[in-house]
């Protein structure tokens, strides 16, 4: 993952000073930029951190419980092989399909699944390209076919994105962090049989779209793509009003980086992530498809209590705006924005677990050694119905699925678990799976900051950050799994990949949730 390269280079100071530094750039398209107001009164947030972590789940008789910090996957458990078995609470496993692994994230529709694919592991036989999953049956998913396009050959990333209002798949070509050109447009109203719906520009190789990209997701009706691209912050609009004929209409260079984001239910309004924190843009001249659109930002926020800000989730509550914002780094955990005045949004809530907090971030650098980049950090989460959800399914890293009832979300609890087995060891057998790859690499540099925190604090014990994997600084062993992508509302279940256990149906206890009436998975981006 390129873009983190300076950081595992850096002292943790560093990183921190960078991160600070990083998130007070201004966007350059279409915003008004005044940096002393910014500092003066649109980042108050910058210094409150979460130290509260939300109730643990109550387990019923059949859990494998965890055995140490909430989230936490410890030392002794990775090296004794305890964590081979997994971890479950009020969840359990239905059936999945593993093959090469999973590539960072996955999408769902209907009784299908399709598995993000990562280059270059994907193309390595016998399978190649996303994996298309016929779920009909949960206990035993098949594999009914692939998409080798260039887009899915060159790896999916974080844009392989669903639109069940047009029926819609949509992926992108990121070989490494970031990718340029490449977008494949699928019909998938035969779910188990996605048809190609744009075999000229953007699958022909000599036809590239304008673009570039890491992320990507849709508008709510579906009528445009919008493909955002690392670094720096270059955010394209894409129509597919004709998904025959895509094609750009609008691209911003929104900052000096672009992560993934959220739109509102009308499509008017995008919550772009920024390094820490999000931007909110008016794109409704880009929704009307006005002639030669322009988009203005209109508020943002920032903020140090966790970094790589992912995506976020439009919900409301009692008829409120709201937002589920994640951060992929940095021990943020989950935050809900109040976004009632989109010029100043304001964090309302925060949801953590216990492995989360500063003082004990020594005691997550001491487990998490060897596992690579990534820690115990939410990345993708969704909602069960966009209207005053009642539960927030959430993939954290190396922490497994996490379940929370989120009725009232000023007061969170989790209520479900299921951190995979770990499938240790086996790194060759998992081509596609990013955290396979990465595990060239040992160290969870994106903790850094949140560990220089604590130690700024005085609550972080050099002792206690020790452990039998303290020098496990190269060749990971896989003694947990990344599940990096959002858990789908499917009724009582949920579907979902990690990296290395690849396609899983998992299934709540019926005594911890009820699925609403009016459930609907909705991830946001």
């Amino acid at each position: 993952m390129k873009r983190f390269t300076s950081l595992r280079r850096s002292t943790p100071a560093a990183v921190l000073a960078v991160t600070l530094l990083g998130a007070a750039v201004l966007p350059m398209q279409g915003a008004s930029a005044d940096l002393q107001s910014d500092i003066a009164n649109q980042v108050q947030q910058f210094l409150d951190v979460g130290r509260t972590s939300v109730p643990r789940a109550d387990c019923g008789d059949d859990a494998l419980p965890e055995t140490g910090l909430q989230g936490d996957v410890p030392a002794e458990d990775r090296d004794s092989g305890r964590s081979t078995l997994g971890y479950r609470c009020n969840l359990s496993f239905v059936g999945g399909y593993v093959g090469k692994g999973a590539g960072i994230t996955s999408a769902t529709y209907d009784h299908c699944s399709y598995t993000g694919s990562l280059f270059p592991g994907n193309i390595l036989g016998p399978a190649q390209g996303v994996q298309v999953l016929d779920v009909s049956d949960p206990a035993n998913p098949v594999v009914t076919g692939s998409l080798t396009e260039p887009a899915m050959l060159a790896g999916t990333w974080e844009s392989l994105k669903v639109n069940p209002e047009r029926k819609l798949l949509v992926g992108t070509g990121v070989p490494v962090a970031e990718g340029a050109g490449y977008l494949s447009v699928y019909d998938i109203s035969d779910c188990a049989h996605p048809r190609l719906l744009n075999p000229g520009a953007g699958t022909n190789l000599l036809m590239p779209l304008p673009i570039t990209t890491h992320e990507g997701g849709f508008s709510p009706d579906g009528r445009t793509y919008w493909a955002s691209g690392i670094a720096p912050g270059f955010v394209s609009a894409v129509d597919l009003t004709d998904p025959t004929n895509p094609h750009v209409i609008w691209q911003g260079l929104t900052g000096i980086e672009a992560h993934g984001f959220g739109i509102s239910p009308d499509g008017n309004r995008m919550y772009l992530s920024a390094l820490a924190g999000f931007t909110v843009l008016d794109i409704s001249a880009v929704q009307r498809r006005d002639p030669n659109p322009q988009v203005n930002h209109l508020g943002r926020v920032f903020w140090t209590d966790g970094w790589a800000t992912q995506h976020s989730i439009p919900v409301t509550y009692d008829g409120k705006p709201y937002l589920f914002t994640v951060d992929e780094g940095g021990a943020g955990g989950v935050k809900l924005i109040d976004i009632s005045d989109e010029t100043n949004p304001t964090v309302a809530a925060k949801i953590k677990l216990e492995i989360n907090l500063p003082e004990n971030q020594d005691s997550a650098m001491a487990s998490a050694m060897g596992g690579s980049l990534f820690s115990y950090d939410a990345h993708y989460c969704a909602a069960d119905r966009p209207d005053n959800p009642t539960a927030l399914a959430c993939g954290w890293e190396e922490a497994g699925i996490r379940v929370f009832d989120v009725r009232d979300p000023f007061h969170a609890k989790e209520i479900a678990y299921f951190n995979p087995p770990a499938r240790k060891g086996r790194n060759l057998e998992l081509w596609n799976s990013p955290h396979a790859l990465a595990s060239i690499i040992g160290v969870p540099a994106m903790e850094f900051p949140s560990a220089a925190r604590a130690m700024l604090e005085g609550k972080f014990d050099p002792n206690q950050a020790l452990s039998s994997r303290t020098g496990m600084v190269a060749l990971g062993d896989l003694s947990t799994d990344w599940c990096f992508s959002p858990p789908e509302w499917h009724g009582s279940q949920l579907w979902t990949t990690c990296n290395d256990n690849g396609f899983m149906v998992l299934r709540l206890a019926d005594d911890v949730y009820t699925p609403p009436a009016d459930q609907r998975s909705v991830v946001g981006s």
